[in-house]
């Protein structure tokens, strides 16, 4: 049953990806999967494309994982304070953040990382997948009125159906989805990790440009 649904999901994205422009392959050590870039956030998209032509993701690493929660990569949060460290606020660089209610937290998701930083605006070279846990109705009410937000129709039936991170929704920025090898992503959101969540082996991957 869990493998049809899986199919599923992927059959219903694959369609979807008709209507955007880009998408990418993720190489990584646990297999592969494809990912659609969403043209309304053309920022992050633009953003991302830029990283890979520089060879940002060529030799990069999940270096984050929390399983039900996400799997995240590219630079560390720990290593972008280092960096950041003697830097005033007004010259740490982030990307404003592009919500928009087609892009949400469900299983699958890619999201771009950030800080704590008022403007809600995203790293720029931290990325990060939703794989999230069940949600029912009641958890989706109650964050409508914590956040005084209120979920479409299609967001609703799918966070009840596949489940995710709502909770992360308008603060942080999804910009893309995994359209192809959801099984490989969910594998690795079970490696064992440390009490930092950092992976105990290893978890490489790189991307590619598809179109």
């Amino acid at each position: 049953m869990k493998n049809k649904l899986l199919v599923g999901i992927c059959f219903l994205l694959s369609l979807f990806s008709v209507a955007q422009t880009n998408q990418l392959l993720f190489k990584t050590s646990y297999g592969n999967f494809k990912v659609v870039l969403y043209d309304f956030t053309p920022k992050h998209r633009d953003l991302i494309l830029d990283a890979i032509k520089d060879e940002v993701y060529q030799e990069a690493f999940f270096n984050r994982i929390i399983e039900n929660f996400v799997v995240q990569g590219g630079e560390h949060d720990n290593d972008i304070a280092e960096r950041e460290t003697n830097l005033p606020l007004e010259s740490r660089l982030r990307l404003l953040p592009e919500f928009d209610e087609r892009a949400f937290h469900k299983l699958g998701a890619l999201g771009a990382g950030r800080d704590e930083n008022v403007d809600k605006a995203s790293f720029l070279n931290q990325i990060y997948f939703v794989v999230g846990k069940p949600v029912n109705i009641t958890d989706l009410e109650k964050i409508e009125h914590q956040k005084n937000i209120k979920f479409t129709e299609q967001q609703i039936q799918t966070y009840l159906t596949q489940g995710g991170l709502p909770r992360l929704d308008y603060d942080y920025t999804v910009f893309g989805e995994v359209i192809e090898g959801l099984e490989v992503l969910l594998k690795i959101s079970k490696v064992a990790v440390n009490n930092e969540d950092y992976p105990i082996d290893d978890v490489s991957f790189r991307i590619n440009v598809l179109k």
